[in-house]
């Protein structure tokens, strides 16, 4: 076992796992939901991938990268509950619901619902073919601050209407960091009759999956976050029958062949990233799949009590509904726009090396904090400090 593994089979946490990764040294990341950061075991696989591929691209290409993406598939489908026929690898998750809606057999006055809290490159997905086809976009209202998970479910409910063609439903929302109780949706939706895509870009590692039992059309999930691999690394699950219709974004060599071969190939590609997967499993599974889970959980959790103590402000829902990221309320009044949100983050970090979203979401600032096994409650305990300063003070 390589002795990065060896590390993380231990008990140890927090900076003691810094060296695993290329973070910068000496700043406090608390962003991990972002755009994740890669661990150098699995930079490493993913060079070895690369070597692989040039040694000889040819023999490489037509003879080799068909099983090594079924066993990467599968290895895959294995981790978040189901068989590798219904898996296949995109680069992101925007691209798996291109995917999902791009290939859908839409017709004038059709309705599609999603969230107001939609991310937004789904919700411009959604606009650009509510243009392109004549479809109505019914936005089902999310509270923020949100008291009960029930709230959620109830939105959707109501936003969902017999001319309802499909649903869209965030498995956890990313500006808000609210995880969705999904099975309530899903149950609602089956129940109707109505197709639902879940956008789970922050599923895969932060959460428990069993696709299979799940009962969705389709999901889409980025590796690249809470799973730690090379970026342009996720995957899109399709249901049985909701496989018959769907295509890659690019249509290739394969067009005809039927989900999930279509999407193998794209022309030519890096599919170091894909194939790299495998190594992501590793560092997770040598770690504890649902350890992980936990400690991020619980770490979240801490730092968010720590900073609401430290700043007196509330959370702006149930701890239960949060998982490895919260978002916390700003300290002080502050006028929510993009503007005010883009100063203070690039504050933050050119004078305390904290690196933490902030955003403008119903007329205040939040900040969305992630857990990850590489921190401490002292990266959490700088950026309270950070903005102890009076704002008057902090101003130029």
């Amino acid at each position: 076992m390589p002795s990065d593994l060896q590390l993380l089979c231990g008990f140890q946490t927090g900076h003691a796992l810094r060296p695993l990764w290329h973070l910068q040294a000496d700043c406090h990341f608390l962003n991990h939901g972002s755009f994740g950061a890669t661990p150098r075991h699995v930079l490493a696989a993913q060079d070895g991938w690369r070597l692989q591929i040039e040694r000889q691209p040819v023999h490489f290409m037509g003879a080799q990268l068909p099983q090594a993406l079924r066993c990467a598939r599968a290895r895959l489908a294995e981790f978040v509950g189901t068989a590798q026929q219904r898996l296949a690898f995109v680069e992101n998750a925007s691209d798996g619901v291109n995917a999902v809606l791009r290939s859908y057999p839409w017709r004038s006055g059709d309705e599609i619902v999603l969230a107001n809290h939609a991310y937004p490159a789904v919700r411009a997905t959604v606009n650009f073919l509510a243009q392109r086809h004549g479809l109505r976009v019914t936005l089902a209202r999310v509270d923020f601050p949100q008291h009960s998970a029930q709230q959620l479910v109830e939105a959707y409910c109501a936003a969902i209407t017999p001319g309802t063609r499909l649903a869209i439903v965030d498995h956890v929302f990313s500006p808000l960091a609210l995880v969705t109780p999904l099975q309530d949706i899903v149950a609602h939706c089956r129940g109707v009759g109505v197709p639902l895509l879940v956008d789970g870009a922050h599923g895969p590692g932060m959460l428990a999956l069993a696709l299979d039992d799940l009962g969705a059309d389709w999901y889409v999930g980025n590796c690249h976050k809470w799973l730690f691999a090379p970026k342009a690394c996720a995957f899109l699950y399709a249901a049985p029958a909701a496989a018959t219709v769907l295509h890659p974004t690019v249509i290739s060599n394969f067009h005809g062949a039927g989900f999930p071969q279509e999407f193998d190939w794209q022309g030519t590609r890096d599919y170091s990233a894909w194939l790299a997967v495998e190594a992501a499993l590793d560092f997770v599974q040598a770690f504890g799949a649902a350890r992980y889970r936990q400690h991020l959980h619980d770490q979240a959790q801490q730092a968010a009590a720590l900073l609401c103590e430290h700043w007196q402000v509330r959370l702006p829902a149930p701890a239960e509904r949060f998982a490895a990221m919260v978002s916390v309320p700003w300290p002080w009044p502050e006028e929510a726009t993009a503007e005010n949100a883009k100063f203070w983050h690039d504050r933050l970090w050119n004078e305390h090396q904290v690196e933490v979203p902030v955003l403008p979401i119903n007329g205040q600032l939040w900040l969305r904090i992630s857990a990850q096994i590489y921190n401490e409650l002292s990266d959490y305990e700088a950026l309270a400090r950070a903005l102890d300063v009076p704002r008057e003070r902090m101003r130029p």
